[in-house]
């Protein structure tokens, strides 16, 4: 017990807390926005993938750090507008056409590191983003720049959603499409709006990795992230605010189980304190999700004029 409260007010597990839900947070309001409009996107994974290696690459070929963020966004954007065009303009499932973009956008990363770098042993590495010290914050000072960007985008997006007229046809649109077009409001042009805004969230949390966490790009750096992502959504029940709350439970549980197996007191196999995060994850997914109130029209191919 006494290991576990040393560990609760070492500053350094705080920071690490933070660092470890910058990519969550900026993955789970991507898929947020896409879900608030209807659209399940499950290349996530991949679009993530993809962000941390065009940024990374265009930092390493001389861009500025903000310009590998900008590229890992347009990135991320131009697979939305792929699963876009594949689910709201052809009605394709969304199912599928997530998981193949998962898969194509993986493969074609994987694929541009080998014939980039042909001969490399060990990834190149690049100068990542420098930590905040002019703030003169706790916790905060230690982080950089993009997870004080994932910080202020949850207020934004939530403002969005629930201030604007924007939000307001986003949120029809993955309630009631059909009330939404016969309101005047374009159906497939807010459904790929969201998708392609909410894809370049994505691509920005990639990047993280390799702009921020990292200063290389390897494979299987995103390890399953994406897929956290999509479960985080349903625990915050679709709003920014708990997107935001379950992002910082989750990487609390995994900072927690890194400090647990560091420890002298760890007596467990640390495969157990692997799992430690995801099991929390989910039984407090479970908790949630009995509650959740999903957009009704999300997974809801449209057709317009259908009823």
């Amino acid at each position: 017990m006494s290991e576990f409260l040393d560990i609760l007010a070492n500053p350094a597990f705080w920071v690490a807390v933070l660092r470890i839900a910058t990519p969550l947070i900026l993955g789970t309001l991507g898929v947020l926005l896409c879900e608030r409009a209807g659209v399940l996107n499950l290349g996530i994974e991949g679009i993530m993938v993809a962000g941390a290696f065009t940024g990374w690459l265009a930092v390493y070929a001389g861009a500025g750090l903000w310009d590998g963020v900008l590229v890992a966004a347009l990135t991320g954007a131009l697979l939305g507008l792929l699963h876009a065009f594949l689910t709201v303009v052809l009605a394709l499932s969304q199912h599928v056409s997530g998981l193949g973009i998962t898969l194509l956008a993986t493969a074609l990363s994987y694929f541009g590191y080998r014939v980039s770098f042909p001969k490399v042993s060990t990834p190149p590495t690049i100068t990542p983003f420098k930590e905040m010290d002019w703030l003169g914050l706790p916790i905060l000072s230690e982080q950089t720049s993009l997870t004080l960007l994932a910080l202020v985008s949850v207020p934004v997006v939530a403002y969005m959603l629930y201030r604007t007229p924007v939000g307001l046809a986003v949120r029809m649109v993955g309630e009631n499409p059909q009330a939404a077009e016969g309101q005047g409001v374009s159906v497939v042009g807010v459904r790929t709006g969201a998708i392609v805004l909410g894809s370049a969230f994505m691509g920005v949390a990639g990047s993280f990795l390799t702009l921020s966490a990292f200063n290389a790009f390897f494979f299987n750096m995103v390890n399953g992230r994406g897929w956290i992502c999509v479960a985080l959504v349903v625990f915050a029940s679709w709003r920014p605010g708990k997107a935001l709350l379950g992002a910082l439970l989750f990487a609390f549980f995994d900072a927690l189980q890194l400090r647990l197996q560091q420890s002298g007191a760890a007596v467990l196999p640390y495969q157990m304190y692997l799992m430690l995060p995801y099991v929390l994850s989910i039984l407090a997914l479970v908790l949630v999700a009995r509650k959740a109130s999903y957009p009704q029209a999300l997974m809801k191919p449209y057709r317009k004029g259908e009823r």
